[in-house]
């Protein structure tokens, strides 16, 4: 049965909603076109305290989404090329989300994505769904279909070695199960 996770399923600790949308499916609806990726990687930034995070250093403009309440998204630019998809979780001024690493693209061309900058790349997301609702209104959203998930692997997230001791925290999250 598929069903739209709903707000509330946000406003969690982010480490416990990056477990959480291990096997869930992003939709994009973009036109007339409908995209499907199942998420097999995340990673869970847990707010100023973080020195991975990009609320370190307190409110900015480009990180104020993540001073809001979970259930919306947070969409920002790298490397002057790349925009990177995650969700804000928690609850107000507590400035979490979790980055959307890796899935699989599904329909006719399935494929497995690796790298953030690939999924926004697939599903045209740029910044203007910062701040958005996860919800059929903004256009991209989560639904549940009831994939069970049994083996998750723990591990150091990817390029943040400048936060020292959080670089080694186990808060990369990794669907195990083969889905391809």
């Amino acid at each position: 049965m598929k069903k739209i996770l709903p707000p509330k399923f946000f406003q969690k600790p982010a480490s416990a909603v990056a477990r959480g949308l291990l096997g869930k499916i992003i939709v994009r609806k973009s036109g007339r076109k409908i995209y499907k990726i199942m998420i097999i990687e995340t990673e869970a930034y847990l707010g100023e305290k973080d020195l991975a995070s990009h609320a370190r250093f307190g409110r900015t403009k480009r990180n104020a989404v993540m001073f809001g309440e979970g259930g919306c998204w947070y969409v920002y630019f790298v490397y002057g090329m790349h925009w990177l998809l995650n969700a804000v979780t928690e609850n107000k001024n507590y400035p979490s989300a979790v980055l959307v690493r890796s899935g699989v693209l599904l329909g006719k061309n399935r494929r497995i994505i690796n790298g953030p900058a690939r999924i926004t790349k697939i599903l045209k997301i740029n910044g203007r769904i910062t701040g958005k609702p996860i919800s059929k209104k903004s256009g991209l959203w989560i639904e549940d279909w009831g994939v069970k998930i049994s083996r998750i692997k723990k591990s150091p997230r990817i390029g943040v070695e400048y936060a020292g001791v959080w670089s080694k925290k186990l808060l990369r999250f990794t669907l195990q199960e083969r889905v391809i």
